[in-house]
């Protein structure tokens, strides 16, 4: 019996035990089961971050989705424009959990250019909205740090502008959708989304090293002489392409901004000018090639200024005496340059005018080209006038294109900014006897080496240009103390290679140029050190043992007898 009662005992303590074993387990299997479904929760969660999101980082409507775009590059393979992975914040307010008014001051507090009320109205929206496009790392740490569940950081594709505002104008931007917005952006958008070319970089036709030299120089003159800006271009004379060319002031593609939109204006290809006695070239060479001028001693009377229809054409620094064609370059007379222009006659001023293609916008790839001003009527004074410089306004980068024709054996050929293949380069068409180019290489050289473009020099580059000095129109007339400086120039010129135009709008002078506001002055020497800096980048090697051979011309410049 007693027996019978201990093994009853040992059953009812096994069966006790056998309980509470099973409620252990249960409840050890149903803590097991809701840390895996709550760690299956976060690892999706992960996933949704990582995966899904970088997969689609617009998720907020397909139509701000941001392709991929090509890279852009200079002619040697230097980045100028590339898109790569970078950070976006965004808010999805209906998950924000914390207080939406302290989260709109923190975020205000981490980015000052967006204001508090900004964020507050983003963080109170119907739907998901970006806090931030193009975020720094440093700034996703940050915001990460506030613990704000609600606040996303997908990561999306990012157009960069390595070299932040070098060659501005010429490549543009993109927006928030990654369309080209202006400059060669917005030329090759197309191409660039293109996915069977986005692997090929489109390849420009400038020189990084020769822009930074340019814009560095310009930037420079513009601030000693105080002016409203400055611009210029580097131009190829044989194929017309673009090594350089810069509009100031700059502004950086990274950073759009409303107070810089202003900037924005390529005043190279956009802006017209009259860009006064830099014409004056134009107009011998014409002369020279109709017939109208066969012998360079012949001197022309500028003894005292032209009255015509009502005008007055006079000269800045009258020589008081009469001036054959190499004097009248010399020393810029307006007076023989009408004179000249007079001769030659409305027909064959208009042609040439025409033939450089100074009556349309400039050719080349950018849709920011401006219209020329183009005289309402083409009558005696107009003629004249033209001649050396006034009553017509045109771009810089037509300057430029029409001094390669002048130096380069005559052919007037398209800029582009697109690097061309040797062999490769536009036929063009001609405008200028090889004759009457080679004569004016020998004027241009002249101009500088004993007139008024001697600033301009750069030893051993044997450097050919004219100077010009233009008023600014004005209600009534002309503004005297508004000028817009220019030198258009050609180096080396006994085999000429490349155009520069160095342009100051509104030099008020300084010291180095004595108080003086005229190219000569101002614009000048600005040639005179781009071309020693990007000289040997462009393969020009210095020899001050070459020159241009003016051996027959010299006797004919007019020296006071001692």
């Amino acid at each position: 019996m007693t027996t019978l009662l201990a093994n009853s005992r040992k059953v009812q303590f096994s069966g006790k035990h056998k309980q509470i074993t099973a409620n252990a387990h249960f409840r050890l299997m149903m803590l097991l089961l809701v840390f895996l479904a709550g760690f299956t929760v976060v690892v999706g969660r992960l996933i949704s971050f990582s995966i899904i999101e970088d997969a689609q980082p617009n998720r907020i409507s397909s139509a701000t989705y941001v392709p991929a775009r090509g890279d852009i590059m200079d002619r040697n393979g230097v980045a100028l424009a590339r898109t790569m992975q970078g950070y976006a914040i965004r808010v999805v307010p209906e998950r924000v959990l914390g207080d939406k008014e302290l989260l709109a001051n923190q975020l205000a507090a981490l980015f000052p250019d967006t204001s508090r009320e900004q964020f507050r109205s983003r963080l109170n929206g119907s739907r998901p909205t970006y806090l931030r496009r193009r975020a720094l790392p440093s700034e996703v740490k940050q915001v990460h740090a506030l613990g704000e569940i609600g606040i996303e950081f997908p990561r999306e594709n990012e157009r960069l502008y390595p070299q932040r505002e070098l060659a501005a104008h010429i490549l543009g931007y993109v927006d928030a959708d990654n369309h080209g917005i202006m400059g060669m952006e917005r030329v090759l958008n197309d191409r660039l989304t293109d996915e069977s070319h986005r692997s090929e970089p489109a390849v420009l036709s400038i020189d990084s090293r020769v822009q930074a030299a340019f814009e560095s120089e310009l930037s420079s003159a513009m601030i000693s002489q105080s002016a409203k800006g400055a611009a210029g271009i580097i131009l190829d004379v044989q194929t017309g392409e673009v090594m350089a060319l810069a509009s100031l002031p700059m502004f950086d593609p990274n950073k759009i901004r409303s107070e810089t939109m202003k900037h924005q204006v390529n005043e190279v290809t956009q802006s017209v000018f009259e860009l006064g006695s830099t014409f004056k070239p134009f107009t011998i060479a014409a002369a020279l090639d109709a017939g109208t001028v066969t012998d360079l001693a012949v001197r022309y009377n500028a003894m005292e200024p032209i009255k015509v229809g009502g005008f007055t054409i006079k000269d800045d620094h009258s020589q008081g005496r009469y001036l054959n064609v190499p004097e009248t370059l010399v020393h810029s007379s307006n007076i023989v340059t009408a004179r000249i222009a007079d001769n030659l006659g409305k027909e064959g001023m208009e042609h040439m005018i025409r033939s450089l293609g100074f009556d349309e916008r400039p050719h080349i790839e950018l849709a920011e080209r401006g219209h020329p001003l183009w005289p309402k009527s083409w009558g005696r004074v107009t003629n004249m006038t033209i001649a050396y410089g006034h009553g017509i306004a045109v771009t810089p980068l037509h300057l430029a294109s029409a001094y390669a024709a002048l130096v380069n054996g005559g052919i007037w050929r398209p800029a582009t900014l697109l690097k061309v293949e040797p062999g490769k380069e536009s036929e063009g068409r001609r405008v200028f006897k090889a004759a009457t180019s080679a004569r004016m290489r020998q004027l241009l050289r002249m101009i500088v080496s004993s007139g008024t473009g001697r600033k301009a020099d750069a030893p051993g580059y044997r450097v050919g240009g004219k100077t010009g000095s233009a008023e600014k129109p004005s209600a009534g007339g002309y503004n005297k103390t508004s000028l817009v400086s220019t030198f258009a120039a050609a180096f080396p010129m006994d085999n000429p290679r490349y155009v520069i135009i160095a342009m100051l709008d509104e030099p008020q002078g300084n010291a180095e140029s004595a108080g003086q506001r005229t190219a000569g002055w101002t614009a000048a020497p600005i040639v005179s050190k781009v071309v020693t800096r990007v000289g040997p980048m462009l393969g020009v090697v210095p020899d001050e043992h070459r020159d241009v051979d003016v051996s027959e011309l010299t006797p004919l410049l007019w020296a006071p007898k001692g």
